[in-house]
């Protein structure tokens, strides 16, 4: 789903409400999570999962391609861990029953 398809979605789904303050609301709660994530902070959402910086050093890498080495330096990286209630949403298969 791209940022497009979720603002036509939550404007489907709340017909009375301003497509451009949805739009506006959606942009700024992305906005605000990359503020945080580049801060270095980390943020949590409680039955959807939790977003943080790691750290990767540098390291020496292949190009696949070529097999030539590449020097890869430290860099940040975002790392997201779903939270119990999506794993078990996104596991379940229906007519088994839910997943504990």
């Amino acid at each position: 789903m791209t940022r497009a398809e979720l603002i036509d979605s939550l404007t489907k789904r709340f017909p009375y409400t301003n497509p451009r303050q949805i739009d506006n609301a959606v942009r700024e709660i992305f906005e605000l999570m990359i503020e945080t994530l580049s801060a270095g902070e980390r943020i949590e959402i409680r039955g959807f999962g939790s977003f943080e910086i790691r750290v990767r050093e540098p390291r020496i890498a292949h190009n696949p391609k070529t097999g030539e080495q590449v020097s890869l330096d430290r860099r940040r990286v975002v790392h997201f861990k779903p939270g119990v209630e999506l794993r078990a949403r996104v596991d379940y298969q229906p007519g088994e029953g839910p997943q504990n």
